[in-house]
């Protein structure tokens, strides 16, 4: 079947064919997740295993030796570091790209099984993968209302049990991360003097607890009729099953005396302490972020979260005597810079219009050129659903680029049919000859546009991974743009274009530059035929004019733009030993300078032009602290390192600010 006389004769079905492309494609747009830039899935696993109170030193011996020893000879192991912390120890495994992380976890977890001897204190090792979606995508801190004087650590239950709970089961939430808060446990706090008195140490307390919560079968008894299985139950969940535990009993030698738990230990419900201490605008505070599913939509998950909080907001929170305020929202920025690319295509098509229309003097000509800009674009959206990429600024560049080369096929068809018509060819005979005679061009043209592409859609890299969707983008909207050219463009043409067309319209003021730019051409065309060795000057002025410039004026290398999201993130890393009273004293001293600051608000600057600030906060922890900022909109984040870094500059350590 000719393809392009078939597109002539039918041209209702052509027009058919192009809505229900648009159609489709307009409900794929509305489908296709909405995210900043593409999943990056880098193959790392992360070994986590908890003892508490043990030093680095014992969890490196007991825990992370054994660990590696073990881990040593995976299929696909590239590099393996460990750490080893005040009661954590992780051990971090980076995997070739392209390897079947299902496969690897299968592994990992049965050879973590092979290590024995862990101490009793230790937790089971965890396994955590790691990607560059994991990033939350929301920060909510909380802070105590007018009239509650609780301490704000102990309310971290209440948001484990109820804010964690609420926000998970919003759908596209994989996660939420609760920050400064302490759990409410069962404590023994042993009295030492007690304990030598009676001639015990703590270890055999602890077998003590041990041994009596458990529960063991004690076997069946047949009663009648009736089978009864018989268990000894002994829970010790309350405070006065604790006490009443026996630790050493001499009446089996004739004596009536015992030792109980009671006599030498207090034993109470009570609240951990503190690993961490958040503070918000100078006042103690709770936090926890939100974490997304890979692949959920952003911008539909913020809106169910924006609901969830103030409903939350409404109720327990303030039943509770609790503040809550989001003050990151990743949205904001993705939805800022997907409206800037939107722009821009929209300004890119309008201009590819008027250049068509100043080129081709013909506003139905520029009509049919540049209806292959939105079909094309339109009909793009329902590939990348099909293939499973998201709308996010890289897809969208991809987009944006690909509006000027989408065009050229199209062109080139059209110019054939022009110059047919010129030849006296009738409009129906003029656009079959005209796509016919250059389909083979424009197809090794396009062809050759995707396979520059190719390399990056078979890359399994993390940059391949990053830059698929722009390769896909250009690669669907070029091939698209093909069909268009030789379908859409003969059936319009041969139905919209009349002998008027063929006439030319005049435009002052750009006539006239046109006609002076080609004799300007066109004399040095014929200066460098006449001269070679003027051709040949020119050849290497361009040639080194365009090298020193591109030295001159290369920007610095950057892995991907900064963007301006308004916010400032700050690590600050002290000497190893420090306690958490320290770190705390270090983070305030940048709380001190950050106050006038976020006072100022809501200006946009203070008198010596320094940015205010719309939010604060700091979490400080013994290894180190992490201060957030959040300037006020229309300032950049970057501008408040000097100000918020000055402080710490006296102190040893390691000191680092990052913008996002």
């Amino acid at each position: 079947m000719n393809l392009i006389r078939y597109a002539i004769d039918r041209p209702v079905a052509v027009v058919a064919a192009v809505l229900i492309a648009v159609l489709f494609g307009t409900l794929a747009m509305s489908r296709i997740p909405i995210q900043l830039a593409p999943d990056v899935r880098k193959p790392i696993v992360v070994v986590e295993t908890a003892w508490p109170g043990a030093a680095p030193t014992e969890i490196e011996r007991e825990i992370v030796n054994p660990q590696e020893e073990t881990l040593r000879g995976l299929d696909g192991l590239e590099i393996m570091t460990s750490r080893s912390r005040t009661g954590q120890a992780s051990v971090t495994l980076e995997f070739a790209v392209g390897i079947d992380m299902s496969q690897s976890l299968l592994l990992i977890s049965n050879r973590l099984d092979r290590v024995g001897g862990y101490p009793d204190e230790a937790s089971e090792p965890t396994l955590n993968t790691s990607g560059s979606d994991d990033s939350p995508i929301a920060w909510v801190l909380l802070t105590a209302a007018r009239g509650n004087t609780r301490s704000l650590p102990t309310y971290g239950d209440f948001l484990e049990d109820v804010a964690k709970d609420r926000i998970e089961r919003i759908e596209g939430v994989s996660a939420v991360n609760v920050f400064g808060g302490t759990p409410r446990e069962l404590q023994v706090v042993i009295n030492p003097q007690r304990l030598s008195r009676y001639g015990l140490t703590v270890p055999q307390v602890v077998r003590a607890l041990r041994a009596e919560n458990i529960s063991i079968s004690a076997g069946d008894v047949d009663e009648g009729k009736r089978r009864y299985v018989v268990r000894t139950e002994s829970s010790l969940n309350t405070e006065e099953a604790i006490r009443n535990v026996v630790l050493r009993s001499d009446v089996a030698t004739g004596g009536a005396g015992r030792v109980r738990v009671m006599d030498v230990a207090e034993v109470s419900f009570a609240y951990r302490d503190p690993t961490s201490r958040l503070r918000f605008k100078g006042q103690p505070g709770l936090a926890f972020n939100v974490v997304r599913e890979s692949g959920a939509n952003v911008i539909s998950v913020m809106e169910e979260l924006r609901i969830v909080l103030d409903e939350l907001k409404a109720g327990p929170f303030a039943e509770a005597g609790l503040i809550a305020e989001q003050v990151y929202d990743e949205t904001i920025y993705i939805q800022g810079a997907i409206d800037l690319v939107v722009q821009n295509i929209w300004i890119g098509a309008i201009l590819a219009a008027l250049i068509l229309l100043i080129f081709l003097r013909s506003p139905r000509a520029t009509l049919v050129v540049s209806l292959s800009i939105p079909v094309s674009i339109v009909a793009t959206f329902v590939v990348m659903a099909l293939t499973g990429r998201t709308l996010n600024v890289i897809s969208l560049a991809g987009i944006a680029f690909a509006i000027g080369m989408i065009v050229d096929a199209a062109i080139v068809v059209l110019e054939n049919i022009f110059r047919l018509r010129e030849a006296g060819h009738g409009r129906r005979e003029a656009a079959y000859l005209g796509a016919t005679q250059v389909w083979g061009a424009i197809l090794v043209s396009a062809l050759t546009t995707v396979l520059v592409f190719i390399p990056i859609l078979i890359m399994q890299l993390e940059a391949g991974q990053l830059f698929r969707d722009i390769a896909v983008a250009i690669s669907v909207s070029v091939l698209l743009s093909l069909l268009v050219a030789v379908t859409v463009i003969p059936a319009l043409a041969s139905r919209l274009l009349s002998a008027a067309d063929q006439k030319p319209m005049r435009i002052w003021g750009i006539d006239h530059f046109a006609s002076a730019f080609h004799r300007a051409v066109m004399a040095y065309v014929r200066m460098t035929v006449r001269f070679r060795t003027l051709g040949i000057a020119m050849v290497a002025i361009i040639a080194g004019g365009a090298a020193v410039a591109s030295w001159a004026f290369l920007p610095r290398l950057e892995y991907l733009p900064e963007g301006n999201r308004n916010l400032v993130f700050g690590l600050i890393i002290p000497p190893p030993g420090y306690n958490l009273d320290t770190t705390q004293s270090i983070a305030q001293r940048i709380e001190a300078v950050a106050q006038p600051l976020w006072e100022a608000a809501p200006a946009p600057q203070t008198e010596d032009g320094t940015p205010t600030i719309d939010g604060f906060f700091f979490v400080a922890t013994p290894g180190n602290s992490f201060v957030g900022a959040a300037a006020v909109d229309g300032q950049r984040a970057g501008d408040l390192i000097p100000v918020l870094s000055r402080p710490i500059f006296a102190e040893p350590g390691t000191f680092g600010f990052m913008t996002q």
